[in-house]
This record gives C-alpha cells, structure tokens and sequence, in this order.
C-alpha cells in the first residue's frame, strides 16, 4: 500500500476512471449487441436504428479517450457494412 499522500490520491483517481471507462465500453458493447442481434434477424430498419445508436456511443467513447480514434473509427466501419448488406 501506498504511503505517500499523492500516490494514495493517484490510486482513488485511477479507480474511479478505471469505473468509468468500464462503464462506457460497456455500453458501446451493449449498443453493438442490438446492431447485431438486429443483423442476423435481417430487420434493415432495426439494424439502422441501433446502428445511428452505436455510431453516437462509439464516438462518445472515443472523445473521453476510452477507445483510440482507429478504433472506433474500425468498429463503426464494421458495423456500417454489415447493416449495408442486408437486402
């Protein structure tokens, strides 16, 4: 355990965002869970409606710094072509 004061301060910070950013990548999961889910039962509208949904968390995440800029950028990119190629 830490001793000195600053390094007790650094680990409470560290927790809590270490909480926050669990809590943000599980809601972009979350949101990428009904965009696939929404995929394989081939609901276009649905898929799109999650899709625009998923779009706003992923970029929200990448903006607070929990995903890296490529990242998000890859996950939308993923996401986008597979509600395209439903007929």
């Amino acid at each position: 355990m830490a001793n000195i004061k600053s390094a007790k301060k650094r680990i409470l910070v560290n927790r809590t965002k270490a909480d926050r950013n669990k809590a943000i990548k599980s809601g972009v999961k979350t949101a990428i869970k009904k965009v696939n889910a929404a995929v394989a039962a081939q609901d276009k509208s649905a898929a799109s409606a999650a899709l625009l949904a998923a779009i706003s968390a992923i970029d929200k995440a990448a903006s607070k710094g929990v995903y890296h800029k490529n990242t998000a950028s890859r996950k939308v990119s993923r996401l986008s072509q597979a509600v395209n190629k439903i007929a």
